[in-house]
């Protein structure tokens, strides 16, 4: 089976990822979540470079070594042994990755990289940590002109803090699941 692009990633009831100020101090860290489930099964992790640059403030490098994480960025970066840095399109990044053995891939942020995800039809799951708070504001995690594309509910685990994990697949037209190819519903 080809590695799938897991779409991992909180949001405030009102669609937001990061506060207004681009903050994430609203996310809740009182427990795992399903987290340590999820990620024993991935062994890359792409972001943005917003993304990135909130995980160099966290002090340690949040995410698990033994793990490869690419971050998608325009712009020339400072190297960091913790990460590849690509100015491809996410369609040719992800089609060498499932072109190589491994464990699946997270697709963990922001909402513009989301939108190219979507766009072009890479992402084949989603799992939400819906927080029960309303920020007003912020970074949307579906920005506007996100294509649209339909989700079927695999399950919903409702935690004593409000929090909801929700996990969906992305539904693909007939049309696609017969030619192969992974593009949106629009």
């Amino acid at each position: 089976m080809s590695r799938r692009v897991h779409l991992y990633i909180a949001s405030s009831l009102d669609g937001y990822i990061a506060g207004p100020d681009e903050s994430i101090d609203w996310l809740f860290t009182d427990a795992d979540y399903g987290y340590t489930d999820f990620i024993a099964g991935i062994d890359t992790i792409v972001m943005g470079r917003k993304s990135y640059e909130l995980a160099l403030n966290f002090g340690d490098w949040p995410y698990p070594s033994g793990r490869e994480s690419i971050v998608f960025t325009r712009g020339s970066r400072k190297p960091d042994a913790r990460v590849r840095f690509t100015a491809r399109s996410p369609r040719e990044e992800i089609e060498e990755l499932r072109g190589r053995s491994g464990g699946d891939i997270w697709l963990l942020g922001g909402g513009v990289l989301v939108q190219s995800f979507l766009e072009e039809g890479l992402v084949d799951t989603l799992q939400l940590g819906l927080h029960p708070t309303v920020l007003g504001g912020g970074i949307p995690l579906f920005p506007a002109g996100t294509p649209h594309t339909n989700f079927r509910l695999l399950s919903s685990t409702p935690w004593p803090s409000g929090l909801v994990m929700l996990n969906y697949e992305v539904l693909r037209s007939e049309r696609e699941e017969k030619s192969g190819t992974q593009t949106s519903q629009r």
